[in-house]
């Protein structure tokens, strides 16, 4: 009853509820009993048809499509966008919405989350490493706030993980040669390192006791290194004493021109990565967070560079199109790694999802662990079969 744009464009608050057909009468009396039947109306049901209808009455007083109300609803977010941002990738968000049959956020995993790893042992070491607990340095510098997730990750994966801030090692508090692993953790909070990880990667190349220590740690066969955001753009920058790592890209600001916090999905590549042995042709979304993430080479992209990740759209395809890949890197790469594979770099955070409660879509196959799990297990693998 009453004039229905009233119902429809009141300001108070209300609510729209989806029921079974079979349960509508019931639900309408319940509502009734409580004193709310003249404030509830049945409105419409669900249709697997994209079109929208609207009937006053009788009347037939609108036919459209889902497609085009979006876009009505989102013109004016655009067209702001477009005027503070990149103009381009704006337009390429606004227009994504034009494919209707985008399957959005997917996952393919060539691998069982939930299988345990476990490295093989030989010689008379075996007893000993069975029972080795190997220690990986989770560093850090100004305003890094991903530390404790990543510490929780490599912990669960079997490691004794050890809070490190760049001052301990500077103070020689600290040395890496005790370690066997360390990931340079990423995210910011109260601060930043300058210039994409540049402040960070020149406390070490400009302090000759930590350049040697570094050096040093990369040299040896047993070890193993992880970049993460900040952590990734302050190794790419330390290439020249990483040996196998000359090929690696220096990261600038997103082709977006803005800071990029926002869900991707990742392909992982066959590469000689430690951390994704066994996963290549997986397909798993990500959180992402950065500013700085493109990925560029003062010349032409080298033959030689070891790419482990890219970004892909719904369909599994490699892609540049704004916001599948949130920095615009040619060829939607986004993860690499060194000719041996026991150095590699990212800008995305695994660490935001090795569990399954942390993953803001899950099909309903992940349990326990996230997809993001097995690369923390690859790694202790590793470590622990260096140790025989």
């Amino acid at each position: 009853d009453g004039d229905p744009l009233e119902v429809l464009f009141a300001e108070e608050p209300g609510a729209v509820l989806q029921v079974a057909e079979k349960n509508t009468k019931k639900v309408l009396s319940i509502l009734a009993r409580a004193g709310l039947a003249k404030d509830v109306h049945v409105i419409g049901v669900p249709t697997d048809d994209r079109r929208f209808e609207v009937y006053v009455g009788n009347r037939h007083a609108l036919s459209t499509d889902i497609t085009a109300i979006r876009r009505a609803w989102s013109l004016t977010t655009y067209r702001m966008q477009a005027l503070r941002d990149n103009p381009v990738a704006a337009r390429e968000e606004y227009d994504n919405g034009l494919d209707e049959h985008d399957p959005g956020l997917t996952y393919k995993l060539t691998y069982d989350p939930d299988k345990k790893i476990h490295a093989v042992h030989r010689g008379k070491a075996a007893k000993t490493t069975l029972n080795a607990q190997p220690k990986v340095a989770c560093l850090r510098e100004q305003g890094v706030n991903g530390h404790i997730e990543m510490a929780a990750a490599f912990a669960l994966a079997g490691f004794e993980s050890v809070d490190v801030h760049m001052t301990d090692l500077m103070s020689g508090r600290v040395d890496l040669a005790d370690f066997k692993g360390f990931v340079a953790c990423g995210g910011f909070s109260y601060g930043d390192v300058l210039g994409a990880g540049s402040g960070w990667a020149r406390s070490v190349l400009y302090n000759d006791r930590l350049k040697e220590m570094f050096a040093k740690f990369f040299a040896r066969k047993d070890t193993f290194a992880l970049g993460v955001c900040n952590g990734c753009q302050m190794l790419s920058q330390l290439k020249d004493i990483i040996p196998g790592a000359e090929a690696w890209p220096r990261f600038v600001r997103n082709i977006s021109e803005q800071f990029e916090a926002r869900t991707c999905t990742l392909e992982v590549l066959e590469s000689p990565s430690i951390f994704f042995k066994d996963m290549a042709g997986s397909r798993l979304p990500i959180a992402v967070a950065h500013g700085e993430g493109r990925a560029v080479w003062d010349g032409a992209q080298p033959d030689g560079v070891k790419t482990a990740l890219r970004y892909v759209d719904g369909r599994g395809n490699a892609t540049e199109r704004y916001p599948f890949n949130p920095n615009g890197t040619k060829g939607g790469f986004t993860g690499f790694t060194t000719t041996d594979g026991r150095v590699t770099i990212m800008m995305p955070h695994p660490e935001r999802g090795f569990r399954a409660a942390q993953l803001s879509y899950n099909p309903g196959v992940f349990k326990k662990d996230g997809p993001w799990m097995r690369m923390f297990r690859n790694a202790y693998a590793f470590a622990v079969k260096s140790l025989d």
